[in-house]
């Protein structure tokens, strides 16, 4: 089994596959220095074809332009915002969306009583909170304001937010509560306070991405993710905080602990998100996922982390890593709640030509996965791994519940070595800090972080790109095929699944099942069918509802 370490250093080096030397011999400003057969020679051996003198010394007039044309475009002023022509689509030959209608059933929700401990309702869920608001027991101000305490109590220790947003915070909840008094409640989102990484853009405070060259900048636009959720009426308190440029849990700040054991990093990027529903301190926050950054997160704290496919959810205002593999989804105390809130924040957005209008159906009052499909990959079951045995006893749950499990293998292809798209997309998306030095302001410096790959990426060959792309067509293909008949799928939470699904574009929720010893939470990931987000949280909820795991909360730190 490929271990989480392995699976992100594969990310972090495969920058370097492919290497060319021309895309960083034109960042030198050598424009008027000779490009040599010498200089040909060294980079033939490193790129693995064979050229002869004379043929190199042939191609010496078109190196010489490509260098010229490199220096011309960048000079462009490119906004950050700016997308490649070229526009990802997940959608394998012969696909049918597996939800044929639009259709959201949460489950019946439960009279709640306001709790005799206030200190209870920080681990409330989204419809527990939805009830006491919608009865009025408690006001959206009120909650606002308890979990901003709650927030700033727990932050010296677990360096989770990096801005509160709490004056724009009071201003939405007090006007959420006229709204709801006026009688124009909006749904189950009205008047609950929410996180969002802080790659998500706000208009009135700093985006940071974590790294410090960017802490005092504010993008003057609203993420549609943050627009959507608030107006359902949710109220964002803070910006949580993520790894530099989106990777691990160490940024300007410090690193983000888990709540379980303080001990540990809370993983990342998505750290903030993670540790602060996880300790009780928000009932829901935004986190993004490229290859990891959501399940990896929500895996280590013991919460629900839902990474939608790719293409659900508007990626406007958000932080660009990957066009090609960036997603936004919601980290949450179970898959109801991860239901909830991607019912509000999915749907095409123009602004974000990669999103595509699809079908989503789910119902919250099954009870049952009798008739459920359900594949598993084998291979990854049977090794021998920390959560073998947690892993293998929510298999046979999901059997007792009425599913049908069904083996499954991977492609015959090299799945982690197309994982280099990442790199090299990342590369593309920060080369501007790679030219004017900023990278190397940044705070982690060391090999197989960022500042490495982002470096390491401005060698990579176009040709070597363009190529694992097609690979990758042929993997998304081979995995339709292979999952045809089937719901949705089961994985570790760590394997090569986890690039897999992050360059086929199908969606995942990470939910807890046990434990290892009293500070160590362990997971396992349902994985459904492209755009099938339906089957798959329906499946996680029915599983939660027998199992109770997410209903296992941390101590104080």
């Amino acid at each position: 089994m490929k271990t989480k370490k392995y699976i992100r250093r594969t990310i972090q080096i495969g920058a370097l596959s492919g290497i060319f030397f021309l895309g960083s011999f034109a960042a030198l400003k050598l424009e008027n220095a000779p490009i040599t057969k010498e200089m040909v020679g060294s980079a033939k051996q490193l790129i693995g074809i064979d050229i002869n003198e004379a043929q190199a010394d042939s191609i010496l007039g078109s190196l010489s332009f490509y260098r010229s044309t490199y220096q011309a475009l960048r000079r462009i002023d490119m906004p950050a915002s700016t997308v490649p022509a070229l526009i990802f689509n997940p959608v394998p030959v012969g696909f049918n969306f597996p939800d044929k209608v639009n259709s959201f059933l949460p489950g019946k929700a439960l009279v709640t009583r306001l709790p005799a401990n206030p200190d209870s309702l920080a681990f409330y869920s989204i419809m527990q909170l939805a009830s006491l608001i919608k009865t009025k027991q408690i006001s959206s101000l009120e909650l606002t304001k308890f979990y901003i305490r709650r927030l700033k109590k727990f932050d010296d220790k677990l360096r989770f937010v990096v801005t509160f947003t709490e004056e724009h915070a009071l201003k939405q909840a007090a006007k959420a509560d006229a709204e709801i008094k006026q009688g124009h409640y909006k749904g189950l989102l009205h008047g609950i306070p929410f996180g969002a990484k802080d790659l998500l853009a706000q208009h009135e405070y700093p985006t940071t991405y974590g790294a410090p060259i960017y802490r005092e900048r504010i993008i003057p636009i609203d993420a549609a993710v943050i627009t959507k959720l608030e107006n359902a009426g949710a109220i964002l308190i803070a910006k949580t905080s993520m790894g530099e440029l989106a990777t691990g849990d160490i940024w300007f700040g410090g690193r983000t602990k888990n709540p379980w054991n303080i001990s540990r990093g809370s993983s990342g990027s998505s750290a903030g998100s993670a540790s602060a529903v996880s300790m009780g301190c928000l009932p829901f926050a935004i986190g993004s996922e490229t290859q990891g950054s959501i399940i990896n997160p929500a895996a280590e704290c013991g919460v629900t982390g839902l990474r939608p496919s790719f293409g659900r959810v508007s990626k406007y205002g958000a932080m660009a890593l990957s066009w090609s593999m960036d997603k936004l989804g919601p980290i949450t105390r179970n898959a109801e709640d991860a239901a909830i809130v991607f019912n509000v924040i999915k749907g095409t957005d123009p602004r974000d030509l990669s999103t595509i209008a699809a079908p989503f159906n789910y119902n919250g009052d099954m009870k049952t996965l009798k008739g459920f499909r359900i594949g598993y990959i084998k291979a990854d079951f049977d090794d021998k791994y920390d959560n073998h045995d947690n892993d293998s006893v929510t298999l046979a749950t999901l059997q007792k519940l009425g599913a049908t499990l069904v083996p499954i293998r991977y492609p015959d292809l090299p799945i982690n070595e197309m994982g280099f798209i990442l790199g090299i997309e990342a590369g593309a998306a920060f080369q501007n800090l790679v030219i004017n030095k900023d990278v190397d302001k940044l705070t982690r410096q060391e090999k197989r972080n960022w500042a490495y790959t982002l470096r390491g990426a401005q060698f990579a060959s176009a040709a070597e790109y363009i190529n694992a792309n097609r690979a990758r067509t042929m993997l998304i293909q081979q995995w339709y095929e292979k999952l045809k008949g089937l719901d949705l799928y089961m994985s570790p939470c760590f394997t090569t699944n986890l690039t897999l699904s992050s360059l086929t574009g199908n969606p995942a929720i990470v939910v807890p099942n046990g434990k290892i010893g009293p500070k160590y939470r362990t997971s396992i990931t349902f994985n459904g069918q492209l755009f099938g987000e339906g089957k798959m949280l329906e499946a996680a909820n029915i599983y939660q509802a027998a199992t109770r795991y997410h209903q296992q909360y941390p101590v104080e730190p």
